[in-house]
């Protein structure tokens, strides 16, 4: 599903506010009721939103939210994410990209790069690079989650392990306060840190949402990435501790 742009920031308003009102969006954007309940719907439909009576909730902070959902969230600033990772990274040159939305966003904005080895656990970057004969693509082995794609365990961590790359490319779900970066399945988390363990770059992407929610599983810490991209860092802990730790601060927005 496309979202229009009214859709884009009626999921904004809700990320933002926790729940949206059909009444008051109704007034806010100068359409009928019946208008709003249709986006309501669709914006429902595809799990981005929880229906209430009267209008809408956002997910709550510790639930994952489904992924065909959050590649409607915040595309737009994915996009402009992607083409900020796409362009640090050079022709000739060997990447891991792990599992999720704001990756895949990586993985397009590269399809016009030369010479380029992708190993990854990703089965949706893997399917959308395979075609352009001037980039390799590698996939990692093990058990292919069906909600996603991600293929994850011991098999996929034993295979990345096999490999030291210049570029790594990691998303994540959660940013908390203190630098600590979470997802929510610990098998995908254990072929994160070994994503990162055999990188010699390593780039965390990701938009500000994830600084609004939580997950229970740890990755790592914000510390062990070089380069940090996203549309808006919202916070100055991880600002002080990017500039601290010489870390690059891309914002996209």
């Amino acid at each position: 599903m496309h979202l229009s742009s009214r859709q884009e920031e009626i999921l904004a308003i809700a990320r933002a506010k926790g729940r949206v009102l059909v009444d008051e969006l109704a007034a806010l954007f100068q359409v009928t009721p019946q208008t709003i309940r249709k986006d309501l719907n669709d914006l429902c439909d595809e799990k981005a939103l929880n229906r209430i009576h009267g209008g809408a909730v956002f997910p709550s902070g510790n639930e994952n939210v489904k992924y065909d959902a959050r590649r409607l969230m915040a595309a737009t600033q994915k996009q402009a994410i992607g083409k900020a990772a796409a362009d640090i990274i050079p022709d000739n040159s060997s990447l891991f990209i792990n599992i999720g939305t704001t990756t895949e966003a990586v993985g397009e904005a590269l399809v016009d790069h030369h010479e380029l080895m992708v190993i990854t656990n990703n089965l949706n970057v893997a399917n959308r690079l395979r075609v352009f004969s001037a980039i390799e693509v590698i996939i990692a082995g093990g058990v292919v989650r069906g909600s996603d794609g991600g293929i994850v365990g011991e098999a996929a961590v034993d295979f990345i392990r096999q490999f030291k790359v210049d570029y790594a490319v990691i998303g994540v779900s959660a940013i908390d306060a203190d630098g600590a970066l979470l997802d929510f399945d610990f098998r995908e988390v254990k072929v994160a840190q070994a994503i990162i363990a055999n990188a010699r770059h390593v780039i965390l992407v990701t938009d500000a949402s994830k600084f609004e929610r939580t997950a229970p599983v740890r990755i790592g810490h914000v510390s062990q990435v070089h380069t940090f991209i996203t549309d808006r860092c919202p916070s100055p802990e991880i600002r002080r501790m990017c500039q601290e730790g010489d870390i690059r601060l891309v914002e996209t927005g």
